[in-house]
């Protein structure tokens, strides 16, 4: 079993990282780190950077995990070698590109690209944000499964990773004690469906709400308030159509993890928002 701590960064292609850095401070209110002629650094936390773009095609997109253990960084890359499951190491110019101290990198059975770190960098100094948008830091991805039911076993049988509830056939999944880390929504593609940022009370949210109005950013789905997780949300549309969250979601599973029931909710706009907000996102509706 490869045991993760975390979620820890997503990595997204663009073709403009100007307009992409424009967005990202002046819009979601992330700092930004490093800037080169090919790579944009955006940090949300105490990490170096949970969020990168890079020069290429935006059906690119990354998502990575931090080992509990990076010592396991080799059994885990022997694991998944073994069960088929496409996969490589990285080399250490890659692994600096990352400020990680080493990764390994696998497909699940979508085509979805996973990385796992090793003793990934904390910053040397704390996050300031471009604006105060109440971020706390990077919460967790929906991620985009040509097949749920079958991505989920994937996950289960060879992670610590944990159902929190379904929606129709689509799991959240944690690796901690936060409600999810990920979650799988059934797609006709591959990819990144939207990345969440915390924040830290209703209040960011409804100031979001009104801010992105007055700056005409699409609002995609709320305000509204999830049933699964209980964390008020809203949600937006960001460079080359990625969607991007802003949620407090502060649900928490108590206890001995692996005894939590989940719960299964129907695919249906009343199981995404108990407020009764529709969603304008295709993988949120029936």
């Amino acid at each position: 079993m490869i045991e993760v701590r975390d979620i820890h960064y997503a990595r997204l292609g663009t073709r403009d990282l100007d307009a992409a850095e424009r967005y990202a401070t002046d819009i979601i209110g992330l700092q930004k780190v490093e800037r080169s002629s090919d790579r944009l650094y955006l940090k949300s936390d105490s990490r170096h950077h949970t969020l990168a773009y890079f020069l290429g095609d935006p059906a690119e997109q990354v998502i990575a995990f931090e080992l509990k253990d990076w010592s396991t960084l080799g059994a885990a890359h022997e694991q998944l070698r073994a069960a088929d499951v496409p996969c490589g190491m990285g080399s250490e110019a890659e692994a600096a590109d990352r400020h990680v101290e080493a990764f390994m990198w696998f497909l699940d059975p979508t085509g979805n690209r996973i990385e796992l770190v090793a003793r990934p960098h904390e910053a040397g100094r704390r996050y300031f944000p471009t604006r105060d948008a109440g971020i706390l830091g990077f919460g967790h991805v929906g991620l985009c499964s040509t097949d749920p039911v079958r991505d989920q076993a994937f996950w289960l049988s060879n992670f610590n990773t944990l159902v929190s509830d379904w929606i129709g056939p689509c799991p959240l999944l944690r690796v901690n004690a936060r409600h999810h880390q990920m979650a799988l929504f059934a797609a006709k593609r591959k990819g990144i469906q939207h990345i969440n940022h915390q924040v830290a009370e209703i209040d960011d949210i409804m100031r979001a709400w009104y801010f992105l109005n007055e700056k005409k950013i699409r609002i995609v789905f709320g305000p509204g308030r999830h049933p699964t997780s209980g964390g008020n949300f809203l949600y937006f549309e960001g460079p080359d159509g990625m969607i991007f969250e802003y949620s407090n979601s502060d649900r928490t599973i108590i206890g001995d993890l692996s005894a939590y029931k989940p719960r299964q909710f129907p695919l249906h706009p009343t199981s995404f928002c108990m407020w009764g907000s529709k969603p304008d996102i295709a993988e949120f509706k029936e």
